[in-house]
């Protein structure tokens, strides 16, 4: 005879999860994040954002927690273009899968911008990385390196992109799925020109001080200026968007 428990009773609570191997967390998660693949959730674990536990014989295997934490992950980077780096210290903040959206556009109201960091030897990525990671074509790449929207980094013979520029053409490749190309893209980049020379004359005496200190609270207030003038824009076009849906 089979007993059958209702969802709340306390055995049923009590019952422990599945654990699920790599294959079975991209074929749980392909729904929502198509992009999703093996290589990536290593990747991710390669860069500390996961930790699954292994098995004797070194398979990866994946709690509850493992998939909700590569949940979390993958909404911030799809719906907050936030880079790897960032998304540590959401994460590390206790930055919660329940505080992320499942799916569609990011709430304007939580909307959180990637931080301004002074460069750095911070993590660079290939080419190949970067179209594996982004699911961008290496054509749409050149063009945005020609029209000046990235830049990259020419390291013994390899070009190397930063995690913004990574996050740009993330941003962008969705962007073309509505024909959007890089020569659309100058009105961008002159916009984001002019804003930062906007910022700059207002903390450029702080940023460059020989006080260690000083230069900190420059930092800080450039992060908050660029997120206030960042939702400000964000603002002006959804005030002039509205006229258009009405």
């Amino acid at each position: 005879m089979t007993l059958e428990l209702r969802a709340d009773a306390p055995a049923a609570a009590a019952r422990p999860q599945k654990a699920l191997t790599i294959g079975a967390v991209c074929k749980q998660l392909g729904r929502e994040f198509p992009e999703i693949s093996i290589s990536k959730i290593r990747y991710l674990e390669d860069q500390k954002l996961l930790s699954p536990r292994r098995t004797p014989g070194g398979y990866r295997l994946y709690g509850p927690g493992d998939v909700s934490r590569l949940q979390t992950i993958l909404r911030l980077q799809r719906d907050e273009f936030l880079p790897l780096r960032v998304i540590r210290q959401e994460l590390a903040a206790g930055r919660a899968d329940s505080e992320t959206q499942k799916g569609g556009a990011p709430d304007p109201r939580t909307l959180r911008r990637a931080s301004v960091a002074v460069r750095s030897s911070g993590a660079v990525y290939s080419l190949a990385d970067v179209l594996d990671d982004t699911g961008a074509d290496a054509k749409l790449v050149r063009e945005l390196e020609d029209f000046g929207v990235i830049k990259g980094e020419r390291r013994d013979g390899e070009q190397l992109y930063d995690d913004t520029e990574r996050e740009i053409i993330r941003a962008v490749t969705e962007l073309k799925r509505f024909g959007v190309g890089g020569r659309n893209l100058r009105v961008f980049r002159t916009s984001a020109d002019r804003e930062a020379a906007l910022l700059e004359q207002i903390l450029a005496p702080a940023l460059r001080s020989r006080n260690p200190e000083r230069r900190k609270e420059a930092v800080e207030a450039l992060e908050n200026l660029a997120a206030v003038a960042s939702h400000l824009k964000h603002l002006l076009l959804i005030r002039d968007l509205r006229k258009l849906a009405r």
